[in-house]
């Protein structure tokens, strides 16, 4: 858990997003009790705040840490929470999950039949860029200031500054993963009216890169940072995990896998993390503590992170049917009964009971295991693995704003991409240690060596299997699915790809999401992506 400051940062956040008719913008305001950036960083406090809404932004919908301040106007403020959609986007369009809402956007998520016209596209869209406007603002106007401060200060607001640069890192990445070829501003574009430019998905890689490892040196020390704040392991591991999919990105052939277990040898070679002994725990309402395992978190708050996205939302729209919401999720209101498993996912473990491999977090009393009716909450196993409960049984602070926090980055994804990089020949690696990795997480969830596997069966197919057991509802997935050429056609089914019970091929186009129908209607600069 981790409380965001509130701040007076919206006042400076208006400026980035509108333009003025007003001739004289640098005079100082005749008002004393007006807050601008001329004058609230007077309050060498401020740069910590500010700092605080960047990261705050990853899960909150408003200007407060509570609901009710929309800082992107849709019917449901919910919707409008980065992670709630990303973790949408990248769950509920694979094998992994099943929405029983019927909610239109949603159902062309799983059928695989979305446009340029989704509404929950549109909301991810929008998240992301303004979210990168926050940064870019907050590097606009701190960056000046940095020389006029006292010496422990700069070195704060430099690590501040850094911080920033690897967020707004963090978002393009996602834009480069979800949309490609997509607008590009930095801090060196004025607010103003102008209408951004598109950059190419190379070119964004490229800066992605770049960016990150500008940074490194200016971030804390692996494992050194107040918690839920980024340092170099999570910049770490965000390369490996860009280098990881280079050949998405930058086209067949052009492989970086040998770059990629670099990173993961560097966070490896820290010596600062290490599994949790308890893989459910990793999940709960305490799971603030864990972080020898957990690089880099989304920090919830049940008392000051108050929305209906983020965790909130996981955790509410994984209960209904039978389940206990308040004794054995900690929630009120019964749960929204919304996302549940789909059954090929099931079937990836052996016993869905949960009684040999433990990361079967299944609930099943009540539902059937096959899916007839997508909108029938009971048909299909659900998902247990998060709740609002702490590792001691206590509910968290609040019965409807969750204090569960969600693990983004975490050492178990570091094994198994280091795994799935010597597999596919980069080097720096080799496959007795890969193998050993992998070994290390299924011990843990089979509470002994029964389920261990050897070098023969590490293959690529084991590997995109194992990721789902060991990182499934931890949005991964999609990319992933990608990644191994199987989250479009027919080479994979699972029960309603396509619309169709069985599973049905889909489009190429699909491995990418269109830009907005919205957008391109105010940027004439943006071309659309192919087949849309």
């Amino acid at each position: 858990m981790n409380r965001y400051t509130k701040s007076a940062f919206a006042v400076l956040l208006a400026g980035c997003m509108m333009t003025s008719c007003l001739n004289d913008l640098d005079t100082e305001p005749l008002n004393s009790r007006i807050i601008t950036a001329a004058t609230v960083y007077d309050d060498p406090s401020a740069y910590k705040q500010f700092l605080a809404k960047l990261y705050g932004a990853m899960t909150l919908t408003g200007q407060r840490g509570e609901y009710g301040q929309p800082e992107i106007t849709a019917p449901d403020e919910g919707t409008t929470s980065f992670m709630r959609t990303y973790w949408s986007a990248q769950e509920i369009t694979t094998d992994e999950c099943l929405s029983a809402w019927g909610d239109p956007g949603l159902t062309e998520f799983h059928g695989h039949n979305w446009s340029s016209q989704n509404g929950y596209v549109q909301l991810l869209y929008q998240r992301v860029f303004i979210n990168i406007a926050y940064c870019n603002e907050f590097i606009r106007e701190v960056t000046p200031r940095v020389p006029s401060l006292s010496a422990d200060m700069q070195a704060d607001v430099k690590r501040y500054l850094a911080e920033a640069r690897f967020l707004r890192a963090y978002y393009y990445s996602v834009a480069l993963d979800l949309w490609g070829n997509v607008p590009f501003v930095t801090e060196a574009d004025l607010p103003g009216a102008f209408l951004p430019k598109q950059i190419l998905r190379a070119d964004l890689y490229a800066y992605v890169e770049s960016e990150l490892e500008a940074v490194l040196p200016e971030m804390a020390p692996a494992g050194t940072n107040e918690y839920a704040r980024a340092d170099q392991a999570a910049a770490w591991m965000l390369l490996a995990k860009l280098n990881l999919n280079a050949e998405v990105y930058l086209g067949k052939g052009t492989t970086r896998y040998t770059e990629c277990l670099t990173y993961c040898n560097n966070i490896i070679n820290s010596n600062k993390f290490a599994l949790h002994t308890n893989y459910r725990e990793l999940f709960l309402a305490d799971n603030d503590r864990l972080r020898t395992e957990v690089i880099f978190p989304i920090a919830e708050d049940g008392n000051s992170t108050r929305g209906y996205g983020g965790m909130t939302f996981v955790i509410h729209a994984e209960v209904g049917g039978s389940m206990d919401a308040d004794n054995g999720f900690g929630i009120k209101s019964g749960g929204w009964s919304g996302n549940r498993m789909t059954t090929t996912f099931v079937n990836k473990f052996d016993d869905a009971s949960g009684n040999t491999d433990r990361r079967a977090i299944f609930y099943t009393d009540g539902q059937t295991l096959e899916i007839d009716h997508p909108t029938v909450f009971t048909e299909g196993y659900l998902c247990a693995k998060y709740k609002n409960l702490t590792s001691t049984g206590a509910k968290g602070q609040n019965e409807t704003f969750v204090d569960t926090d969600f693990p983004l980055f975490r050492l178990a994804d570091v094994y198994l991409m280091y795994a799935e990089a010597v597999k596919r020949g980069g080097n720096g690696g080799d496959l007795n240690t890969a193998v050993s990795y992998v070994n290390k997480l299924r011990e843990r969830a089979y509470g002994n060596a029964s389920g261990n596997i050897s070098a023969t069966d590490l293959t690529l197919s084991f590997i995109l299997d194992e990721r789902g057991r060991e990182l499934y509802w931890e949005a991964q997935r999609r990319t992933d699915l990608i990644r191994f050429g199987v989250f479009s056609g027919d080479t994979y089914l699972w029960d309603w790809k396509g619309n169709v019970k069985n599973g049905a091929g889909t489009g190429e186009h699909f491995t990418i999401f269109p830009i907005p129908a919205a957008d391109r209607a105010v940027n004439t600069n943006l071309e659309q992506n192919p087949g849309y």
